[in-house]
């Protein structure tokens, strides 16, 4: 079993992130060509992790994790105001990529590279001893977190078999609008259940 990481260590290991620059010619070749910016956002003490995809070009403008739309949505599915999300004290947000991939030529966002979570993901779980719900979401931190092989679709449709201490969710990109209205069982079963769970941790 890997060693947890005491605070100390863990506040050392978010200052270390913020200086990687393991990705500085992969972005420079992307259409936005745009220098890295890791935005690590965890606190050993959290009880919550959003284990997210990558930040986007808002994201990488502000520093900080979900200040865009998706993070309006996001905050809604999880029954929480901006003050409770952006508390490290009790919520680490961990995407796949610490970084704004870029666009391709086509102006849409480049997948999370992989380089990022093997470098980084393990010890950033060890700096998460108290983490007792996680909160997947997309297909790349499906795959991570849960060994999953599946679409979004069907990973999302089977978040029963779970367990309590997991909840995957599909991007809450608006993109993703006609998919929520497509499975109704997603705002009426799932977001519910969440949102209780997500309190009773909060309080």
């Amino acid at each position: 079993m890997e060693r947890s990481l005491g605070q100390t260590e863990a506040h050392a290991l978010v200052q270390v992130i913020r200086q990687c620059r393991l990705c500085a010619d992969r972005f420079a070749a992307t259409a936005t060509a745009h220098s890295p910016r890791p935005l690590p956002w965890f606190n050993p003490t959290a009880r919550l992790l959003i284990a997210g995809q990558a930040p986007g070009l808002r994201v990488h403008e502000s520093g900080r994790p979900f200040t865009d739309a998706s993070g309006d949505r996001l905050r809604d599915w999880l029954g929480l105001n901006a003050t409770q999300f952006y508390d490290r004290r009790q919520v680490a947000i961990v995407p796949m990529a610490f970084c704004f991939p870029g666009y391709n030529n086509k102006k849409s966002d480049l997948p999370p590279p992989k380089i990022c979570a093997q470098t980084w993901h393990e010890q950033v779980m060890a700096a998460l001893p108290n983490v007792t719900l996680r909160v997947i979401v997309g297909g790349a931190a499906h795959r991570w977190h849960l060994g999953t092989r599946t679409s979004v679709t069907e990973t999302v449709q089977s978040w029963r078999s779970h367990g309590p201490h997991c909840c995957p969710l599909p991007h809450p990109s608006w993109r993703n609008t006609g998919w929520i209205k497509k499975h109704p069982w997603f705002e009426a079963e799932l977001l519910p259940d969440l949102r209780t769970r997500v309190k009773e941790l909060m309080e």
